[in-house]
C-alpha cells in the first residue's frame, strides 16, 4: 500500500509538498485492458494543505497490455490520467472524499487505482480502421480478405422467400 505521512502539512492551510510514486498496483484490470502485474504506476503529486484536509492534485502514467475489441491482437498502450482529490478527516467509504488518517497519513493507492481504471479504455483498437474477425469463420479481416463461402440462406427457409413477392405491386 501507498501510504504517505502528512502530519507536517495537518494544521498548515497552504502548506505543500511534492511526491514522487512510482509503485506497482496489482489488480488493475478490465476485460480488454490491464496494467501488467508487477508493473509500476508512477505519479508526480502535489499535496496540499486546506482546510478540509490534504488536496492531492497531479498525473499518473502507466503502461498497459491491450487487446483490440474488434480482432482481438495484443498491444502495448499507456494510461496518462491527471487526478484530483481531497483526503479529509472523517470521510467514509461512500463519500467523495478520500479518508485521512487520524494519526496523519494518506493511502494513495485507493487514489491512484480509482484514477488508473477510469482512464483505461474499454474498448481500445489496434489502429482506427480495424477490420476485425470474420463472423463466420473467425479469420483475422485485417490480413486480407477472409476465403469463407458466402452465406447461404437455409434450406428450412427457402419456402418463405417467395411469400410476400406478389403483394409488393
Amino acid at each position: 500500500m501507498i501510504a504517505v505521512d502528512v502530519t507536517d502539512l495537518l494544521d498548515r492551510p497552504g502548506a505543500s509538498r511534492r511526491v514522487i510514486v512510482r509503485e506497482p498496483v496489482d489488480g488493475l484490470r478490465l476485460e480488454l485492458a490491464h496494467v501488467p502485474d508487477g508493473a509500476p504506476v508512477a505519479g508526480d503529486l502535489l499535496l496540499e494543505s486546506v482546510v478540509e484536509g490534504i488536496l492531492v492534485s497531479g498525473q499518473l502514467t502507466g503502461q498497459l497490455e491491450l487487446s483490440c475489441a474488434r480482432c482481438l491482437t495484443s498491444f502495448p498502450g499507456r494510461v496518462v490520467v491527471d487526478v484530483q482529490e481531497l483526503f479529509a478527516l472523517g470521510a467514509s467509504p461512500g463519500d467523495d472524499e478520500y479518508p485521512l488518517a487520524p494519526e496523519g497519513s494518506i493511502a494513495l493507492e485507493p487514489l491512484v487505482r480509482d484514477g488508473v481504471l477510469l482512464a483505461m479504455p474499454s474498448a481500445p483498437l489496434c489502429r482506427p480502421g480495424c477490420l476485425g474477425l470474420c463472423e463466420r469463420c473467425g479469420g483475422d479481416r485485417n490480413l486480407g480478405e477472409c476465403s469463407c463461402e458466402p452465406e447461404t440462406a437455409d434450406p428450412r427457409w427457402a419456402v418463405l422467400e417467395g411469400l410476400f413477392e406478389d403483394s409488393a405491386g
